[in-house]
């Protein structure tokens, strides 16, 4: 997949767990890992919108597009 979840990083920088992130998101703690291990299909701008307040970052801090080889 070309787009990145970087949202690992931007939690470690902010010092925050799993648990906690997903009690201030609202969001359950399965669907936070799925997103979190780049697992995920797709995320809701209404979740992206609580990540970034809860994390006090940016869209870009957390999403990354990383070119994919054309040959694999």
């Amino acid at each position: 997949m070309a787009i990145v979840v970087n949202l690992d990083v931007m939690m470690a920088k902010r010092k925050m767990s799993v648990t906690e992130l997903a009690n201030k998101v609202d969001i359950t703690m399965a669907n936070l890992s799925i997103l979190k291990n780049n697992k995920a299909k797709a995320v809701r701008f209404t979740t992206l919108d609580a990540i970034c307040k809860a994390l006090d970052c940016q869209p870009g801090d957390i999403l990354e597009y990383v070119k994919e080889d054309e040959n694999g």
